[in-house]
């Protein structure tokens, strides 16, 4: 979730344990190592499938793996009181944050799709190597989709709040929501939407390391 040339890391970057107390997330180490494990990956692998343009390892663990942390709490929470059985993450590139939330929610089955063949290619060699099973990865379009509905719909980088809405409504399960992973508020897309969609909460979020505006916008059909 980078937006447009105002995000960048702190000199010194916290490290994952740091990160975590910061935002409250008590992780286990099994779950630290895979965090970090999925990082080296990223990092691994980027020069061959573009995952990121993000190539600085202390800028990517900000950017990208303290950014996802940021989520996790609100997840958890929207989880549990909409004793979601399924989550889908739209736009997942090199799972972002799909493999995040897999590793730090692993009652939550989730699924994460992209059009990209060799990111979700990636983020199966990745389910491999973690062991993730309440994980999916699925190559496609979101709009080709087949599946059963998702109570939680997360996207990170993958389109405005109206595009998002409406190419995943369809997947969108009775009483489900929306979660958007944004900068600052973005206010032009919060106006263009339909008059049937409930922005219900833009929570705002501080991710430790990271000098840049951070958003949650939560929504629901009317």
């Amino acid at each position: 979730m980078q937006s447009e040339g105002e995000s960048h890391a702190s000199t010194a970057a916290p490290d994952l344990a740091n990160v975590c107390s910061r935002l409250g997330l008590t992780l286990k180490p099994s779950q630290q190592t895979a965090l970090m494990s999925y990082l080296a990956l990223l990092q691994r692998w980027n020069g061959t499938y573009n995952l990121t343009a993000v190539r600085d390892p202390a800028a990517m663990f900000t950017q990208h793996l303290a950014d996802c942390l940021a989520v996790v709490p609100p997840v958890q929470t929207a989880t549990v009181h909409l004793k979601a059985a399924r989550v889908l993450d739209v736009g997942s590139g090199g799972g972002l944050p799909a493999v995040v939330l897999a590793v730090c929610l692993p009652a939550v089955q989730l699924s994460c799709i992209d059009s990209v063949g060799k990111k979700m290619a990636f983020v199966r060699q990745v389910l491999g190597e973690l062991r993730l099973p309440n994980l999916q990865a699925v190559h496609g379009r979101i709009e080709d989709l087949k599946a059963a509905p998702f109570d939680l719909v997360t996207a990170r980088a993958f389109a405005s709040l109206a595009d998002l809405v409406r190419l995943t409504r369809p997947v969108l399960a009775e009483g489900g929501v929306w979660m958007a992973m944004k900068g600052r508020v973005p206010d032009e897309e919060l106006a263009a939407l339909s008059p049937d969609i409930d922005v219900f909460h833009v929570e705002q979020l501080q991710v430790p390391g990271l000098d840049a505006q951070r958003c949650l916008v939560w929504m629901r059909p009317r």
